[in-house]
């Protein structure tokens, strides 16, 4: 397994484009846009280039990793003769049923259809398409350079050969899986969100401030980052995605987004990518706050 696809070249997408490729696979990187591809690009490049100034990989390491990504905006082409698609593109069911529709029809008998969904029923995409026993789930963290863990969800038809397969795969790119079954929110959300949208309603209700709060939860209960600014950092549209799917999903009250987070959404204030959320990333110098916060690690 050597050749890997990946469809969506933005923070997640790059993300995982970076860690196959530095792990000497061969990537296709895929995105109907050219720009949003030339942006993925530039990112890993700019990700490789703190990793040599740190001294953790050498000038010629990082010339080979991106001579191990090939960028495509054609699907059809992108996926053919792969191993493993990865599928990175928006939190967003419709979008995601058509492209493994896509996949299950380009793609070759014995290719590994793959989500980084944080949410979504994996049991349901891999429902539109004729391998369901070759679907799963494979939710990276954010960001994906950086982070150890992968979680490896299985949906109803998941076979155990696709599932170790796929558990292998993400040691040898030296990350930590963890399998779990295929329920909203998976484990990471399920346990995040509720605390990210209490926060959120924490602030609404008056109870303190955006700092107090992230204040209380990194000194008092040693979190690296507030759930205010996590939320910014993950992006507040994200956050509100995630929370629909688990409250239409368990039908449960406390799983309702915020309207604080409703109406900030709506307003357009996403967090880091649009330059306000909780706070301002109005400017370079604090739209990097976030990011050092993982780079220290």
């Amino acid at each position: 397994m050597k050749n890997i696809a990946v469809i969506g070249a933005g923070t997640m997408g790059n993300g995982i484009a970076h860690v196959f490729a530095q792990n000497n696979f061969s990537v296709h990187l895929i995105d109907v846009s050219q720009e949003a591809l030339d942006k993925g690009l530039a990112t890993i490049s700019r990700n490789l280039d703190r990793m040599v100034t740190k001294e953790k990989i050498t000038e010629a390491d990082k010339l080979k990793t991106l001579k191990n990504i090939t960028l495509f905006t054609a699907l059809e082409k992108g996926v053919q003769h792969t191993d493993l698609v990865i599928e990175a593109a928006t939190e967003n069911i419709d979008l995601k049923l058509k492209i493994f529709r896509e996949l299950d029809k380009y793609c070759g008998e014995g290719t590994i259809l793959a989500t980084n969904t944080s949410s979504i029923s994996i049991t349901q995409i891999a429902a539109v398409t004729n391998r369901p026993e070759s679907v799963i789930g494979m939710h990276f963290m954010n960001p994906v350079p950086i982070m150890k863990l992968v979680e490896i969800i299985r949906g109803y038809n998941t076979s155990d050969e696709t599932t170790n397969t796929v558990m292998a795969l993400s040691e040898k790119l030296g990350k930590t899986s963890t399998e779990v079954n295929d329920y909203p929110g998976f484990v990471a959300n399920r346990i995040l969100m509720p605390m990210i949208n209490e926060a959120i309603e924490t602030l609404h209700h008056g109870v303190a401030g955006v700092f107090e709060i992230d204040t209380v939860m990194k000194l008092g209960m040693a979190h690296p980052m507030g759930p205010l600014q996590l939320a910014d950092f993950i992006g507040l549209d994200v956050c509100l995605s995630i929370l629909k799917v688990m409250y239409d999903g368990f039908k449960n009250p406390k799983y309702a987004p915020s309207p604080l987070l409703v109406n900030m959404v709506t307003a357009g204030k996403l967090g880091v990518k649009s330059g306000e959320g909780f706070y301002d990333y109005s400017t370079k110098s604090k739209a990097e706050v976030v990011s050092n916060q993982f780079d220290k690690k």
